[in-house]
């Protein structure tokens, strides 16, 4: 049986299940087009997790944080951006939405155009996950840690409750910066920086 989690929100959620049984793939994507307003994920034990749409404060940050991460993809020409409404499908079979990403053109160019068109089977090269006030550090910490697992080469988790930036690699642990002004992305991402005057 597919496991729903809602997490909180200060108004009630409709959620439409097309299915009672344990969710396919297709069944997944189906269940997210019947819910469209909603930011679904699925972990890869099958586990379904329903979020309501941010609240507007988060929604400018995030928006922020696109618009530089965009500006950058742009000038660089290696890759493309993503916002928060992008879900990829993990190599452990995870279905995962970041605030942003960004993946390099050679590795996206080798998906089918219809595995573009849904939840693209590939994990992002960079990932940025926001700490909204419903979030806990840790559980977004374990998010960073999948994506890290299946083959993102740099994440960032922005605490702005505490203005931490914790900063992920592969075989490395986290680095945590306390308050910084500005993040770079060299060297997986020369020549980006995050100005976090918006951002906190």
């Amino acid at each position: 049986m597919t496991t729903l989690l809602v997490q909180a929100t200060s108004a009630p959620l409709t959620i439409d299940l097309p299915s009672t049984a344990p969710m396919t793939e297709e069944q997944f994507y189906e269940f997210c087009l019947a819910n469209r307003d909603l930011r679904i994920e699925r972990a890869a034990n099958g586990e379904v997790i329903v979020m309501p749409p941010a609240f507007s404060d988060t929604g400018n940050r995030n928006f922020n944080i696109a618009v530089q991460l965009g500006s950058w993809a742009e000038r660089d020409g290696t890759g493309l951006g993503f916002d928060s409404s992008a879900g990829f499908t993990l190599p452990n079979g995870a279905t995962r939405s970041s605030d942003a990403a960004w993946i390099k053109l050679e590795r996206w160019h080798r998906l089918t155009e219809h595995q573009k068109a849904s939840f693209a089977p590939i994990c992002p090269d960079f990932v940025i996950e926001l700490r909204s006030a419903s979030d806990s550090v840790s559980s977004l910490q374990k998010k960073m840690e999948e994506y890290i697992t299946n083959g993102a080469v740099l994440g960032w988790l922005i605490d702005r409750q505490n203005r931490q930036v914790y900063l992920y690699r592969p075989h490395r642990q986290p680095e945590i910066l306390n308050a910084p002004e500005v993040v770079s992305g060299a060297p997986e991402l020369p020549g980006f920086e995050l100005v976090m005057a918006k951002i906190w």
